[in-house]
């Protein structure tokens, strides 16, 4: 079975990358987003395995010690990583796994996986990424205030990715980003190995 091609998603929080990723994966099929593992607390409406893999603290760190992770980050009291058995397993089975992680995720992710395709995702603008943020209602002025400079951060990486994308419509945005991943499908040596029956007969004369 022809192996999966590995994918990095992100983009600044109000930059619309969830909503693009959750659309992809309902309407392309072949492929997953990766379930990280994470120590903090399991919240209502969430269920163990699909929103995350939630684990102690001790199982975690029992997990670094053996290397099970692809890339790792500590957010205040809790931690959050990639597996790789998680990844690999689908990979595998010839799925496209999707990392929706930041920046520094994503060059942890380079050193292990120099294979993997990267993409970035920005606004149109700062003053539709505040309006965004501001639209949610769910963080105040000051939190708010604190995403936008994390945001210049953020975006100040897009040098490091392959793709970049600006979500300013957001279909034009989601075929955008549905066209890097079928594009990469077509590469020679993923489409020899899917169609390694068909070449041999049309050879084969």
């Amino acid at each position: 079975m022809n192996q999966g091609q590995l994918y990095i998603i992100s983009a600044p929080s109000g930059a619309g990358k969830t909503s693009l990723v959750k659309k992809l994966v309902a309407e392309l099929t072949g492929v997953s987003v990766s379930t990280s593992h994470t120590t903090r607390t399991m919240r209502l409406g969430e269920t163990d395995g699909i929103d995350y893999f939630f684990v102690s603290i001790d199982k975690f760190k029992a997990m670094l010690e053996q290397d099970c992770f692809l890339e790792y980050a500590q957010v205040f009291d809790n931690f959050y990583g990639t597996a790789k058995e998680t990844v690999n397993q689908q990979l595998s089975e010839g799925r496209d796994v999707i990392l929706e992680i930041d920046w520094q995720g994503a060059q942890q992710i380079r050193k292990q996986r120099p294979d993997c395709l990267s993409i970035f995702i920005v606004p149109p603008s700062t003053d539709i990424l505040q309006q965004r943020l501001s639209n949610r209602g769910q963080d105040d002025a000051q939190i708010i205030a604190r995403r936008m400079r994390d945001a210049v951060t953020e975006m100040s990486h897009y040098p490091e990715y392959d793709y970049l994308l600006v979500n300013d419509n957001f279909e034009l945005a989601l075929n955008e980003l549905k066209a890097i991943i079928v594009a990469n499908r077509l590469i020679l040596s993923r489409q020899k190995a899917n169609q390694d029956g068909l070449l041999s007969a049309l050879l084969n004369q």
